[in-house]
């Protein structure tokens, strides 16, 4: 297997790449205590030098995927809760035919930057899922949110909410726009957007990819002043960027705990997107 000549990405990165996706997506020879090909292994395997396949490994371990025992080699790592990036898990998943996103949070801002790139990936022809299906579940800014919220005496201020509307808007129209741009260019089969509210504040996030994998985090607060219409507001707000996500993949088995996490995430996310969520804008 070589590189594709197309990547602009060093060719270190591009291995960790194609590894992370066969961890993740659990391929046989990649699942949960499975030992790795050797080093000379894949580097005949990539076309590349062995130093490439060390540096692309020990971005592995530093994303916890794999572990490395002296001179036994190295394995597939027990992926159970722990702090974890999005951007890699996300274009893993876009290896699928069927994508299926559902997030629950506060604006989707995060999301909107960390699906460039897979998106990217499928209108260059690197990636060709089938469908591609998006849930957005955002808090009603239409009514008082515990955040954003004055600290002054904890006052609702309708300013703050219009400028978190206006924020959920941006980016769940930008998700919109890049992923059914997609179908109308002929490049998925089907691509779709729904996005629905609810009257409660996002206090964490929540992603759930192709039904097999959760993300899950609490929003750091923080006090912030800025400038609304010429007047400062000082006020508490959630800071999406500097939340910390945990992963939980299904397991081999209904009875495993990351199989348990990802079912009940999913069942929390259903039921409030079909029986208190409704549509209209942020």
């Amino acid at each position: 297997m070589s590189l594709d000549p197309d990547d602009s990405r060093p060719p270190y990165q591009q291995v960790s790449s194609s590894l992370r996706a066969s961890i993740l997506t659990k391929k046989p020879g990649f699942e949960t205590g499975d030992k790795l090909p050797s080093g000379p292994e894949l580097a005949k395997h990539f076309g590349v030098a062995r130093g490439t396949i060390d540096k692309a490994l020990d971005l592995l371990r530093t994303e916890g995927l794999i572990v490395t025992r002296q001179g036994s080699g190295s394995f597939v790592r027990e992926r159970t809760s722990r702090p974890v990036g999005l951007r890699p898990h996300l274009e893993a998943a876009f290896e699928q035919k069927q994508v299926t996103l559902d997030f629950a949070g506060f604006s989707s801002e995060t999301l909107h930057n960390a699906l460039q790139e897979p998106l990217d990936k499928v209108r260059s022809g690197r990636l060709a899922p089938e469908s591609i299906t998006v849930r957005l579940l955002l808090p009603d800014t239409d009514e008082p949110m515990a955040v954003p919220v004055l600290v002054d005496g904890l006052k609702d201020e309708p300013a703050l909410r219009e400028r978190a509307r206006n924020i959920a808007l941006t980016n769940a129209g930008g998700i919109a726009h890049s992923v059914e741009v997609l179908a109308e260019l002929g490049l998925v089969q089907n691509a779709t957007v729904q996005v629905k509210v609810h009257r409660a504040s996002s206090l964490f996030k929540l992603y759930i990819l192709n039904r097999s994998e959760a993300f899950f985090g609490f929003y750091p607060l923080r006090e912030r002043t800025v400038a609304i219409n010429g007047n400062d507001h000082t006020f508490y707000d959630v800071t999406g960027k500097d939340t910390t996500l945990f992963h939980h993949a299904a397991g081999p088995d209904d009875a495993s705990l990351g199989s348990q996490y990802v079912q009940q995430a999913q069942m929390w996310f259903d039921s409030v997107w079909s029986t208190i969520a409704y549509e209209r804008q942020p």
